[in-house]
């Protein structure tokens, strides 16, 4: 994007069987990604419980106010209108967590809390 910016994602996850939506908001993909996969059974946090650490939607912006705003707006959004969201973005609901990070899951695991 810009030279020294950062960027701070939007995204949606769902479990295996895609009968969950979770929508959160990141500066690392690819880490969210990574912590949600550890996470993973962990009846704690909704995404853990429901084993949600699938990829189907992300957008970024250099600027976090906005995607904490577009954060709120879609987790306001009845299920319907998150699935129309997916379906413009990624028709086929293909898992994307690959083609964010490479490798899934990538060799190297571990939460920014750990490490």
């Amino acid at each position: 994007m810009f030279p020294n910016s950062r960027e701070y994602y939007v995204y949606i996850i769902t479990n295996y069987t895609k009968k969950v939506l979770y929508t959160g908001v990141t500066n690392s993909l690819q880490q969210r990604l990574v912590e949600h996969y550890l996470q993973r059974g962990n009846p704690v946090t909704f995404a853990g419980k429901y084993h949600a650490y699938f990829l189907l939607y992300y957008e970024f912006s250099a600027y976090i106010n906005n995607m904490i705003a577009r954060e709120k707006e879609i987790k306001g959004w009845r299920r319907s209108k998150k699935e129309a969201l997916i379906n413009e973005f990624n028709p086929d609901w293909k898992f994307l967590n690959e083609e964010v990070c490479g490798k899934w899951p990538p060799d190297n695991l571990f939460h920014r809390k750990d490490g």
